[in-house]
């Protein structure tokens, strides 16, 4: 009977053996006298309760969260916010060839041979210098030359309304109506020719800047035209420039986007608007 009892038993397919069941029940104590005793079965282990990897006391964009593993923090300002996974790198599979055998019955199509993850490069090109769209090095380049847009914007918008009352929503039909002016003195320009200005200049110094394939120093050239000081020349003190460059970048398209839905709301500038609280 414990012979039996030992034999590995089926159910649909699945093996139930049990080691148990030779030393419980009736029947082991009715048919066992004088053997040995076998020793109790083993207790059941514990369950083993898997524990995250820690950020390693990483700043990140959200307390308790967890940052992908392609934002690695090696980047200046990295706080791991990529909630759509815009950033992460695309793997492109590779198929061998179908079969296009006419002798054949059936031709098979091909299988999976390996992946293919794109490298981002830098070409100089003027109007999309990077090979890849969505590769994370554009992606900080867009968000600091936006930021700095923005900064240059933000501050913009408060000095204009200040000096001369005009809310900066409100400019460009100043200019159509009392012609080009700037903080509220006349210019010897048309705004047909300033814009013609601002295109060829812009335009230069963006073909300019998409010439050079370093992607640091399109972001930071440097030199006596763009650091005439030398605030850069110490690497920790360069670090620190860049992280405050940034958190102001981010600060700054933030304010301007809460600028832009205040003016479409009230149709009031920042200034105007702040003034209607304090009267």
């Amino acid at each position: 009977m414990a012979a039996i009892a030992a034999t590995t038993s089926y159910f649909f397919g699945t093996n139930l053996y049990s080691p148990t069941t030779l030393n419980t029940g009736r029947f082991h104590a009715f048919f066992n006298f004088g053997t040995k005793k076998a020793p109790p079965p083993p207790p059941p282990k514990k369950k083993e309760v898997k524990v995250k990897p820690s950020s390693g006391g990483r700043q990140l964009w959200f307390p308790n969260a967890e940052a992908p593993e392609w934002l690695d923090g090696s980047m200046i300002g990295d706080r791991g916010f990529d909630p759509f996974g815009f950033s992460k790198p695309a793997e492109y599979l590779q198929f061998d060839l179908d079969s296009l055998d006419q002798n054949l019955a059936k031709n098979v199509a091909g299988e999976v041979i390996g992946t293919r993850v794109e490298v981002a490069e830098v070409k100089p090109t003027p109007f999309q210098p990077y090979t890849e769209v969505f590769g994370i090095q554009r992606f900080r380049e867009c968000e600091v030359i936006h930021g700095r847009w923005a900064m240059l914007g933000a501050l913009g918008a408060l000095a204009v309304e200040a000096l001369t009352g005009v809310a900066w929503q409100d400019a460009g039909k100043v200019e159509l109506v009392e012609g080009s002016s700037y903080l509220g003195l006349p210019l010897p320009f048309s705004l047909t020719t300033l814009i013609w200005i601002e295109v060829i200049v812009i335009g230069y110094i963006e073909f300019q800047r998409n010439a050079e394939l370093d992607p640091e120093k399109r972001l930071y050239p440097g030199g006596k035209f763009f650091d005439p000081l030398g605030l850069a020349n110490d690497p920790e003190e360069k670090a620190r420039l860049q992280l405050a460059e940034i958190k102001h970048s981010r600060l700054a398209m933030l304010v301007f986007l809460i600028f832009a839905i205040q003016a479409a709301v009230t149709g009031k500038g920042p200034i105007s608007f702040i003034a209607t609280f304090t009267k």
